[in-house]
C-alpha cells in the first residue's frame, strides 16, 4: 500500500471549520489572518475527531439528529474560538 492511499483521508470538520471562519470574519474586521488561523485551531480543538475519505460517505449515513448535533457543537465551538481570540488579543494589547 502507497502512502497516496492515505491521501483523501482528512478531519471531517477541518473544511466545515475553515469556511465558517471565513464567512464569519466579516464580522470581526478586527482580526488578523493570524487571529483568523487560531480561531479554527481553537474550534477544532473543541470538536471530536472524525476521519473520512469522502465527506458525502459521513453525511449520507447520519441521521437528522446527529446532523443537528454537528451543526450545534460547530456553532459552540466557533463561537468560543472567536471570543477566546478576541479575549487573548485584548490582554495583549493591554499587557503590551
Amino acid at each position: 500500500m502507497a502512502i497516496s492511499d492515505f491521501e483523501q483521508i482528512h478531519n471531517f470538520y477541518e473544511r466545515l471549520v475553515f469556511e465558517e471562519v471565513s464567512h464569519r470574519a466579516d464580522a470581526h474586521p478586527d482580526f488578523t489572518h493570524d487571529m483568523l488561523a487560531d480561531v479554527a485551531c481553537v474550534a477544532l480543538n473543541r470538536l471530536p475527531a472524525r476521519y473520512v475519505r469522502h465527506d458525502v460517505d459521513l453525511m449520507f449515513y447520519l441521521t437528522e439528529k446527529e446532523r443537528h448535533s454537528i451543526e450545534k457543537a460547530m456553532d459552540e465551538a466557533l463561537s468560543f474560538g472567536f471570543r477566546f481570540v478576541a479575549e487573548r488579543a485584548a490582554k495583549r494589547q493591554a499587557a503590551g
